[in-house]
């Protein structure tokens, strides 16, 4: 049996063992975080009111802006602008030998000189203002919602020839060139004073009357040395401005090379490259191959234009696509090389029979019938390609009725 002692000993043991578990309970629980249930209305307390919609989720820019006191508005992107597009203009086109870039322009705009307004330059290929054959073409929106055409992918023409010695293709003209050579490379319109002071054919060799390819010329007043050019050049009618009715020039009809064999007063010449038969008085100019441009920058004209067509090239009433007329506008009046111009029908004149609801002719007569300017009407456009000081040469580029002498010219 045990003693009282021991069990004194093993109670008392025991008490004190209890009493310092006890102490270390207490002391957890002073430190312990509130309990679930505790926590539970504070994480309430940040949830949104029951009913009230939701904040939504923003990003760290979008708070930061919040916090200076704005706030981020994103844009909807601005539509695509097709007002100047055709219908049906091709998202990529690979340009092909034979084309313009007139014939470009008009597959994909409604206004093809509004060219200029889509096309983009890209800087990083050669020649960025020139298309190639070769080139691909793509057609895009920029932020805008404006069209924008440039190079996608740049063809092999723009490649520099290094080992090869065969010719790269050119670049591609704004109208066709076999139309207008004759006129770039050739004179085409003289002043009296060109005229009076131009050589020109005395008499032909063997008695000829008229002279073509192989015939030998004497010419009067020409100073030049053995193997020189000119171009024998027919003077036709007057080009006179309907505006005052004054002579502007004369146009200058190219028959035939001439190719001096020896000089002197008078020289002779042998006619080579001939358009037509040469006569007696043919003037002789010299040729400016310098000035034969085919690539023009489409714009309109920077100034106001108001004129006429005062001559058609080949002598024909009626004009149509790609034919060359004259304008009684030049450089004076501000116009150059690449400016397009809308041709408008000239309204007829005609007596108004019916004024006061009847039938005035039949009591006075057609002849005393008053009379009415009926609107002018657009019939087509045209582009200037070579300008003098008055006047100006220009390919009828688009027709969408006939074009005569006296229609009217004017900005686009």
């Amino acid at each position: 049996m045990v003693s009282n002692q021991v069990l004194v000993a093993r109670l008392a043991v025991g008490l004190l063992t209890l009493g310092f578990a006890l102490s270390g309970c207490s002391h957890f629980r002073s430190h312990q975080p509130a309990s679930t249930e505790s926590a539970a209305p504070a994480t309430v307390s940040r949830s949104p009111a029951s009913g009230a919609p939701a904040e939504p989720e923003v990003t760290a820019t979008e708070a930061a802006a919040n916090a200076a006191g704005t706030r981020t508005v994103v844009e909807p992107a601005p539509a695509p602008d097709t007002s100047l597009l055709k219908p049906g203009a091709p998202m990529h086109y690979t340009v092909k030998r034979g084309d313009t870039l007139w014939g470009i322009a008009t597959m994909y705009l409604k206004d093809p000189w509004l060219w200029p307004e889509v096309w983009i330059i890209n800087p990083q290929i050669p020649n960025p203002h020139l298309i190639y054959p070769g080139d691909t073409l793509a057609l895009a929106f920029g932020a805008d919602g404006r069209p924008q055409i440039r190079v996608e992918q740049a063809g092999a023409a723009r490649l520099e020839p290094r080992l090869r010695s065969t010719a790269l293709d050119n670049a591609i003209p704004t109208i066709p060139y076999s139309v207008i050579a004759a006129f770039l490379s050739r004179p085409s319109v003289m002043s009296s004073e060109q005229i009076s002071h131009a050589p020109y054919v005395l008499a032909f060799r063997d008695r000829h009357e008229v002279a073509g390819s192989g015939n030998e010329v004497y010419v009067r007043n020409l100073s030049a040395g053995e193997n020189a050019r000119f171009a024998v050049v027919h003077v036709a009618t007057p080009l006179r401005d309907p505006d005052d009715g004054k002579v502007v020039g004369y146009e200058g009809i190219y028959t035939a090379t001439a190719l001096v064999q020896r000089p002197g007063d008078p020289a002779k010449a042998l006619l080579i490259d001939p358009a037509r038969e040469t006569l007696r008085g043919d003037r002789l100019l010299s040729t400016d191959a310098s000035e034969t441009p085919i690539n023009f920058a489409l714009h309109a004209p920077a100034a106001p234009v108001h004129g006429r067509i005062i001559d058609v090239v080949g002598g024909i009433e009626l004009v149509g696509q790609y034919q060359v007329v004259v304008i009684n506008r030049g450089k004076r009046h501000g116009l150059e090389a690449g400016n397009v111009l809308a041709v408008d029908q000239a309204g007829d004149v005609v007596h108004d029979l019916y004024r006061g609801g009847r039938n005035i002719g039949s009591t006075i007569g057609t002849a005393f019938a008053p009379k009415v300017r009926l609107p002018d009407e657009r019939s087509g456009t045209l582009l200037v390609f070579k300008v003098f000081d008055r006047l100006s040469y220009g390919l009828i580029v688009g027709a969408s009725n006939t074009i005569h002498v006296a229609d009217v010219v004017r900005n686009p």
